[in-house]
């Protein structure tokens, strides 16, 4: 996701503290929506094993269901940056993202 861990004394107001037996050990700084939007689609490609952009439909689909499952497409210009990792129009990426929706309707 792209976090990093800081001191506890370099901690900021946003930043989430963890505690170890009541005591503050360390705190982790998350990063803003868009950097994690970057970093999952990173970490797609690796788990694919080669460009997104190379999966066959299928895959595509399932990586947009992940990416919605994510917040992804709560991101400003969320939907044009995944329709580029994936080398598909902002249409397709809808009209997977509909058919997801539609398939968890008839549920």
């Amino acid at each position: 996701m792209g976090a990093e861990l800081v001191a506890v004394g370099e901690a900021r107001g946003d930043d989430v503290v963890l505690s170890w037996d009541g005591e503050e050990v360390v705190a982790v700084r998350l990063p803003h929506l868009a950097d994690s939007l970057d970093h999952i689609l990173a970490d797609l490609r690796r788990r694919h094993g080669r460009a997104l952009s190379e999966l066959d439909r299928k895959d595509k689909q399932t990586v947009v269901r992940i990416l919605e499952e994510r917040g992804a497409f709560s991101v400003r210009h969320g939907v044009e940056t995944v329709a580029s990792a994936l080398g598909v129009s902002r249409f397709t990426v809808y009209n997977y993202l509909n058919r997801e929706n539609a398939a968890k309707e008839r549920e």
